[in-house]
């Protein structure tokens, strides 16, 4: 396993996480139907989120399968 492939895997999670979670996550309470152009950008969002979360995922199985980088003498 590659801890630091690791790490960056997980740092870039959390950032997907604080970025783009409270905007896919449905909406409690509401009585009103959005605008096409509301679903639109929900879309958008939703494509975004996925697409970077496949990434991530790729990551983190390369990072457990990779072997950790040594460090070079200098």
């Amino acid at each position: 396993m590659d801890p630091q492939r690791l790490k960056d895997a997980y740092q870039k999670l959390q950032l997907l996480d604080e970025r783009l979670t409270y905007k896919v996550r449905p909406k409690a309470g509401s009585l009103s139907r959005p605008t096409v152009e509301q679903l639109e950008q929900s879309l958008r969002d939703l494509s975004t989120y996925t697409i970077e979360l496949k990434d991530i995922v790729q990551e983190l199985f390369l990072a457990i399968a990779g072997k950790p980088k040594t460090a070079e003498p200098g």
